[in-house]
This record gives structure tokens, sequence and C-alpha cells, in this order.
């Protein structure tokens, strides 16, 4: 089952026409809308990728940061650049103020356990006067990353039951399952206490929450 969801939802984030990709395109135009970005921004984007930025209509220049083996090559230098590095521990790498905005897209809730997650933030924090830091709300029925119903709130022996069966099948992506912490909003608020909200609701109910703060 867990298989045929995974086809099912790489296909809803690469097509076009699909609900979750116009949903994530009318994210990114409140990103441009809400953050007040300089023409030819220097942009960190910290776990992100090409595909979100081709969403929208910019003329910022995006660095990617990401582990070994998860940052393709760009397809236009002029445009986008890219690390291969924690994006935890980039001190020593990335000066203090490097950029104009750090960008986080679905990242902070897979970097591991509450001290990396203060980690990163403190990554964002250093490495730009504005930021923009997205996550999925643990308020959303439907957790997105296994589809099952509010699955983090499920008992540990249930959610480890799970577990066990999707190893079976899908090692690397339970790896990746059992490294995730999603977010409170209160856990966000405490590492982004100065952040403004916005809060992405659809159908009625919140879908993720960013935290921001805007270019001066």
């Amino acid at each position: 089952m867990q298989i045929l969801a995974r086809k099912l939802t790489a296909r809803l984030f690469k097509d076009e026409k699909s609900l979750v990709f116009r949903w994530r395109q009318s994210r990114m135009r409140e990103f441009i809308r809400l953050m007040n970005i300089p023409s030819r921004a220097r942009i960190v984007d910290l776990g992100g990728s090409e595909m979100i930025w081709k969403l929208v209509d910019h003329d910022f220049h995006v660095t990617f940061v990401n582990l070994p083996g998860f940052n393709p090559p760009v397809s236009d230098p002029a445009r986008f650049a890219r690390i291969e590095h924690d994006a935890c521990a980039l001190r020593g790498l990335l000066e203090d103020g490097s950029f104009d905005v750090a960008f986080s897209n679905s990242t902070i809730e897979h970097v591991g356990g509450e001290p990396r997650q203060a980690e990163f933030a403190r990554e964002i924090h250093r490495l730009a006067p504005a930021y923009w830091v997205q996550t999925p709300s643990d308020r959303f029925p439907i957790e997105i990353h296994t589809g099952v119903p509010f699955y983090f709130k499920l008992s540990e022996a249930r959610r480890r039951k799970m577990i066990d069966k999707w190893r079976k099948t899908l090692p690397a992506w339970t790896d990746m399952i059992e490294e995730t912490r999603v977010l409170s909003r209160r856990r966000m608020q405490e590492l982004f206490p100065e952040g403004r909200v916005f809060i992405e609701r659809k159908m009625g109910l919140e879908k993720s929450y960013a935290f921001y703060r805007p270019s001066a």
C-alpha cells in the first residue's frame, strides 16, 4: 500500500494540473507577496531544489544546501548554485549575513530531534536578516509524510508496528520516517520568536505554517 502511495505522491508533486502542485505554487506566491524581497536578492535554500523556484517568476540567485547525494547539478549557474554540507553546521563555510534571505520548505522536520532543529534555526538566523521557514502542521488530519491519519499522535507501539511493516518493502523511506520530527506551532514559535506566522489552510484545515521575517 505504501509503495502505491509513494508513487501517487511523486506524481502529484510533479503534475502541473494536480491539486498538490497548485497548492505549492500558491504557497510560493504568498512567500513572494509577504517577504518584500528586493530584486536580484541572494537566497540560501536549506534542503531545497530548483523545482519549487520554478513555480514563480523571479530574478533571485538561489544557493541550495543539501547533504551529499541529495544535491543534483544546477541547470543554470547564473541563477542557481549548490553546496553539499550539513545545513545545521555551516559556520566556517558561510559567513554571518552572507545572504539577503534564508529559505526552507519542509526541511526542519527532517534534520533530527530538538537539538538539531535548534541548530538549524540558529543557522537560519545567522545567514540572513530575513527568513521563511515552512513546515507541515501537526494539526492536519492526514500526516503528509506517511498518509496515515494523525500518525505522530499515535502511540509509540502503534507507530513501531507500522515501521516494522514498512521496512520490509521500503527500507530507505522508512529510515526517513523514523528520523522525521513534525514540529508544533508552539515549538516553531520558540525557535523563531520574532517571526510572523503565515498559516496555509486547505479545505478549512491547517495544512502548514511558515514563520517568516520579511526583508526590511
